[in-house]
């Protein structure tokens, strides 16, 4: 007998899949479109209306359109005239902006990272306890501790100095806790028992070893505390009243309150400017790194 015949079955058809931008509505990205357009337009116009008006006189600052220029730029004029107002403070003010805020977020950097590595890597009584501690500092705001640290200050006679400033801005909370996370996600204890084998000390270890891993995350942690200590105004205001130990940003506040009887608005506004160009220059050549530092933790 013949074997029967067997008629292979048809396979299904294929639903042909629509691509992911086929399938969006069009109307949906358009209002998302929308809606970053509003933000973008939001964020930038005070910064263009403040380089426009940091290009115009004290009369056309006013009697001219404040989004566009006027008939001359005169910028170069009004850094030049508001670098000798009152023997040139503001430059001292630039100055004490940059010892405050590199020096800080140097030191605050580094504790940090040697805060989290520790919390990260070592085990001791207590060490859970101290890292809810750190989260709850983050969680509370900054301008709660002005006026205790004012008044721990005041007792130890270190109000109207350097150092009132300087103290507070080499703590960092969100770098100690930035720190534990990256350390514990990148660096693989392998590494640190390795070097603990070849005889090295354990800060010879967190020196040579740790600290390379950490450089993304400690990279974000300065240009945070960098960004942080730089735009300060209550802690700063509330605890220097020496003029020449001020920082930019209280300086330009008090020519500001005088309503432009001792300097005038446009150069208040290049001021203003001028301030802002330390903290892009920041971003501009760290963009690379704090944007690793960032994800820091979230892949492991």
């Amino acid at each position: 007998m013949k074997a029967p015949v067997r008629i292979p079955a048809k396979a299904p058809a294929k639903v042909p899949m629509k691509s992911p931008a086929k399938a969006s509505n069009p109307a949906g990205r358009a209002g998302v479109v929308a809606v970053l357009v509003l933000a973008a337009v939001y964020s930038l116009l005070p910064v263009w209306w403040l380089v426009v008006s940091a290009t115009k006189s004290s009369s056309d600052l006013f009697s001219s359109n404040g989004f566009w220029f006027a008939g001359r730029i005169e910028l170069v004029h009004n850094v030049s005239t508001l670098l000798g107002v009152q023997d040139g403070i503001f430059g001292r003010w630039v100055l004490n902006s940059l010892l405050y805020a590199v020096g800080g977020a140097v030191v605050a950097t580094l504790l940090s990272a040697m805060a989290g590595y520790a919390l990260a890597k070592y085990t001791f009584r207590g060490r859970e306890a101290v890292f809810n501690t750190v989260l709850g500092a983050i969680l509370v705001p900054a301008p709660l501790f002005a006026l205790p640290l004012y008044l721990m200050f005041s007792a130890t006679h270190v109000v109207n100095t350097f150092w009132a400033v300087f103290i507070p801005s080499i703590v960092s909370p969100f770098g100690v806790y930035l720190a534990r996370i990256y350390a514990a996600a990148a660096v693989p204890d392998e590494l640190l028992e390795a070097g603990r084998i070849d005889g090295a000390g354990e800060f010879r270890i967190f020196r040579s070893l740790a600290l390379r891993v950490l450089q993304p995350s400690l990279v974000t942690i300065f240009l945070f505390q960098f960004v942080t200590i730089w735009t300060n105004y209550l802690l700063p205001s509330l605890m220097l009243a020496n003029d020449r130990l001020q920082p930019v940003t209280v300086g330009l506040v008090a020519w500001k309150e005088q309503r432009g009887q001792t300097v005038p608005y446009n150069l208040i506004i290049t001021g203003a400017l001028l301030s802002v160009v330390p903290i892009v220059v920041m971003f501009l050549l760290l963009q690379r790194h704090w944007k690793a530092g960032l994800t820091s933790g979230s892949v492991k």
